[in-house]
């Protein structure tokens, strides 16, 4: 690294695959995976390459086959799930991918394995949790997406409310959270407090527990 830089994030995949990078303006950008520096080195930086909006950075890379499907959405609580294919950008302008609601930031996208099973749970900074089928969210191929959470648009502007994390569920999944030192498992049966419909605002986390600072998902017998 040089100095100040730090990870980011990484995706794996094929040399002949396009990598897909998201900003934080929502935007998508693709270039050949073959085409990146090999080995060692410091890389070359991605605005040599492609052209973001001035001060938007870089907050996610993606690789898979194009009818993969991913779940993309905002901290303001919106969201919707896309093929790979429709991520991927073809000039070097790039794709408007996700629209942001005032005061909103990007989630990283999360992978979708089984569309027709797999829940969705979201959790706010106030320690709110719900959880729901992901096929109440509409594929789409660029958009705002639809309200998965509810938090009001003024508490989002002012960045006083907004999601801290954003998890697919496989069926039969544990859902492990992580607050500060502590953390906690939430197996289906605990899950069962915290269903609902798309768009409720969610039930509040014990205490102790309500300042998540990340989910994570947690296969049985994985």
């Amino acid at each position: 690294y040089k100095a100040g830089d730090s990870y980011r994030d990484a995706a794996r995949g094929k040399s002949n695959q396009q990598v897909t990078f998201l900003d934080s303006t929502g935007r998508s950008f693709s270039i050949p995976a073959h085409s990146l520096p090999s080995a060692r080195g410091q890389g070359e930086p991605l605005t040599g390459r492609v052209n973001p909006l001035a001060g938007a950075e870089f907050c996610a890379a993606i690789m898979a086959n194009q009818e993969d499907r991913f779940l993309v959405g905002s901290d303001a609580g919106y969201g919707f799930v896309v093929r790979y294919a429709d991520m991927m950008a073809g000039t070097k302008n790039g794709k408007a991918l996700l629209k942001l609601p005032m005061g909103a930031k990007v989630l990283p996208p999360r992978s979708v394995s089984d569309p027709e099973n797999d829940s969705i749970a979201a959790i706010t900074i106030e320690g709110r949790l719900l959880v729901f089928p992901l096929t109440e969210l509409p594929q789409l191929a660029k958009g705002k997406g639809n309200k998965f959470i509810s938090i009001p648009a003024a508490k989002v502007a002012t960045r006083e409310e907004y999601v801290v994390a954003l998890v697919v569920l496989p069926e039969g999944a544990n859902l492990v959270l992580h607050a500060g030192k502590r953390h906690m498992t939430l197996k289906p049966s605990d899950l069962d407090h915290y269903r609902g419909e798309r768009g409720r605002r969610g039930n509040k986390l014990p205490r102790g527990l309500q300042r998540v600072d990340a989910a994570e998902v947690e296969i049985k017998g994985g």
